[in-house]
């Protein structure tokens, strides 16, 4: 395995610029997730680092070679991607065993690196069959054991659990963390989903408009999110928005009153506060009319209006609010942000 560096990797198709110089560390054997909305420059990283794009400027580093210039087939990379793109005139274990064969290595290297592949992914009773035989998780699985048998530097996987349905993903999410551990391979793992993103990432990195907006472990960008978008992307659900007044040492807006911090300067604020930083209870400071409510089991999440702007509310047991009903609610914990800029001031428990 290997270390992956990037440096001011810049990529335009013709006026849009799509990356805008991201500099990037995977350490050796890190699982790297690249989380972010549509047309954020996720995709184009990964395929800069395969070498299907080649970047405009910048410099792309595995182990101790640079591989910037190379074709695909001299990075040592393998790439899983999310329509799976196995032969589908190949069994499985030929399927297994095609990068191996492309490279010349003997017929006993093969074997054996198959039948670990298969034994590893549950794949030895469908070695037999054609894809079209398979489900999409086992299409996946196989898609990822042609990736192992190699034995790469570098794992890429672009969005490879988008055209499963949601047990499959659950189910092939926990078989890629799995695989991680085991190999202890270096992966770069793009999604959109950032549930899946916080499941599996060492190092999350979020992505905006061409630029890392944050990057660190996933409960750091969850507890510290160092801006009003990485908030509002990391968490599910979303991080609540009120804009409210900083006055006389409270945080003040309709429905709500919170002790400022001493460190943040009076006047307009951006409060923050995520659906699972609040317990209701009778003498709650923050009231809110429930409009939806959304049984969960356990959970209830209640939906209403506050200031002005939507607002959720995660609630524990067994009893559940009805429509039209006003609860009170304690702030448990709290974020506060810039409402220009949406640079994080801090946060304080309520």
């Amino acid at each position: 395995m290997a270390r992956l560096t990037l440096k001011g990797i810049r990529k335009c198709f013709g006026e849009a610029t799509i990356l805008q110089g991201v500099d990037l560390d995977a350490p050796d054997g890190s699982l790297v997730v690249l989380v972010g909305p549509s047309g954020c420059g996720k995709s184009t990283l990964l395929r800069t680092v395969a070498g299907l794009e080649a970047p405009d400027a910048g410099t792309v580093t595995i182990g101790d070679r640079d591989v910037t210039k190379l074709p695909p087939k001299d990075r040592d990379i393998a790439m899983v991607f999310q329509s799976y793109a196995l032969y589908p005139h190949l069994r499985v274990r030929d399927n297994l065993s095609f990068g191996l064969k492309l490279r010349g290595a003997d017929r006993a290297l093969i074997e054996r690196r198959v039948r670990e592949v298969a034994q590893m992914l549950d794949l030895d009773a469908l070695l037999d069959r054609y894809p079209r035989q398979l489900s999409g998780g086992q299409r996946q699985r196989v898609a990822m054991g042609r990736a192992i048998a190699r034995r790469p530097s570098l794992f890429l996987f672009d969005e490879p659990l988008s055209n499963l349905d949601a047990a499959l993903r659950a189910e092939v999410r926990v078989e890629i963390k799995k695989l991680h551990d085991a190999l202890g391979a270096t992966m770069l793992y793009v999604t959109h989903d950032q549930v899946e993103a916080m499941t599996l990432a060492d190092v999350l990195v979020v992505l905006r408009a061409g630029h890392i907006e944050q990057r660190g472990a996933p409960l750091e960008l969850y507890e510290s999110p160092a801006t009003r978008f990485v908030a509002a992307f990391i968490g599910s659900p979303s991080m609540n928005f009120i804009e409210a007044e900083i006055a006389d040492g409270r945080v003040r807006a309709e429905g709500l009153l919170l002790d400022a911090p001493s460190s943040v300067r009076p006047g307009s604020i951006l409060v923050g506060i995520r659906p699972h930083d609040l317990v209701q209870t009778a003498d709650g400071t923050l009231a809110l009319r429930v409009d939806v409510v959304e049984a969960m089991g356990f959970e209830t999440y209640a939906h209403g209006e506050l200031a002005g702007a939507p607002f959720v509310a995660r609630l524990e047991g067994s009893e559940r609010p009805r429509r039209g009903d006003r609860i009170r609610l304690a702030v448990e914990r709290f974020h506060l942000f810039d409402p220009n800029t949406g640079r994080a001031l801090g946060r304080s428990s309520g």
